[in-house]
């Protein structure tokens, strides 16, 4: 006669459970920072409007504030400035790149429709007359700002409300007909890279310093990485610019050649800029920002050369860290020139 064993009990595999609510967390959480790959479902209608407003753009202008503020060579740790940088801060990252996404999300709504059917517009979460009203609050709360910025430091000539009425115009040109600058590839990713670039740049300058032709030409020339960034975003929507005749870099060269021309853009002009600062015997920053360009060139190879179509998100993250802190080393090398 056999004995027989009790059944062993079964535990119930919680694992793919957990899996399945972190997925639905990190999609939340993209959604609320605007990324690819985010998914609709979202009810509240203040994390719609924040989704609208893309937070992870924000980051660049207001790093560009920083290095603005960095080689002017007269920021100052004491009560005063940093306030004023903080300010600067609201008026280039959540007010304007905000009014910017979302006057882009709103123009782009047909694309959307095809290449991002769960953006808030597209899928019905917000309304257009919700979303114009947002367009005109975040334009007309960096308007004030940049007066109150002004009047904050003195200046005569109202350069912060220029700098910013000219940044509102170009993000309206660039999504908006009849110009709708995005059409052409060239036209709109310069656009796009010099407002991440050069005007926070110029903001950061112009608050805490002069803002003179030298640095206007260097910003603008390093607006031209901008430019190569700006096109990695182009190749999650290639199928949708093509049928509404966009023409993105990758629409009009393919994808492996525009691929090139994006990595060749971002490495050539920060070169440039290193190269720049030899002339002004500035080698130590030089040979910095020459060594942070080292790992971009890694991490094209790695991910965005090989996969550009799956690989934009994976290779921004890994490779602009390193963009970014060479604006910085660029910045700290002309304000050292400026003491």
């Amino acid at each position: 006669m056999t004995e027989s064993t009790p059944d062993t009990p079964v535990v119930p595999d919680s694992t793919g459970a957990e899996d399945a609510a972190m997925a639905e967390e990190g999609s939340k959480a993209r959604q609320l920072l605007g990324m690819k790959g985010a998914q609709s479902g979202e009810t509240s209608i203040w994390k719609i409007r924040l989704q609208l407003m893309k937070p992870i753009t924000w980051i660049p202008l207001i790093w560009g504030v920083v290095c603005g503020a960095a080689a002017s060579g007269n920021y100052h740790w004491d009560f005063r400035d940093p306030l004023l940088a903080a300010a600067c801060m609201l008026m280039s990252g959540p007010m304007l790149a905000g009014y910017t996404q979302t006057i882009n999300d709103f123009y782009d709504r047909d694309i959307d429709a095809i290449n991002e059917p769960y953006r808030p517009i597209p899928s019905g979460a917000i309304s257009v007359p919700q979303v114009v009203t947002q367009i005109l609050v975040l334009l007309f709360s960096g308007i004030a700002i940049s007066i109150g910025l002004d009047r904050a430091v003195g200046h005569e000539f109202p350069i912060m409300l220029v700098l910013t009425l000219f940044g509102s115009f170009v993000a309206y040109i660039y999504s908006a007909p009849p110009l709708k600058l995005k059409k052409n590839g060239w036209a709109g990713n310069y656009a796009l890279g010099a407002s991440y670039i050069a005007l926070p740049w110029w903001a950061g300058q112009a608050l805490f310093g002069t803002l003179d032709w030298k640095i206007i030409v260097i910003t603008l020339v390093y607006s031209m990485a901008g430019l190569g960034i700006a096109v990695v975003n182009d190749f999650k929507s290639v199928d949708g610019d093509a049928q509404l005749g966009l023409k993105s870099l990758p629409v009009m060269f393919g994808i492996d050649k525009a691929a090139w021309i994006c990595v060749a853009m971002i490495d050539v002009f920060q070169l440039g800029i290193a190269a720049y600062l030899m002339s002004i015997h500035q080698n130590l920053y030089a040979v910095l920002l020459i060594l942070l360009v080292i790992p971009q060139i890694t991490f094209q190879d790695m991910y965005f050369l090989r996969d550009p179509l799956n690989n934009d998100v994976k290779y921004q993250a890994s490779a602009q860290p390193f963009l970014v802190l060479g604006m910085l080393v660029a910045a700290l090398a002309i304000g050292h020139t400026s003491l």
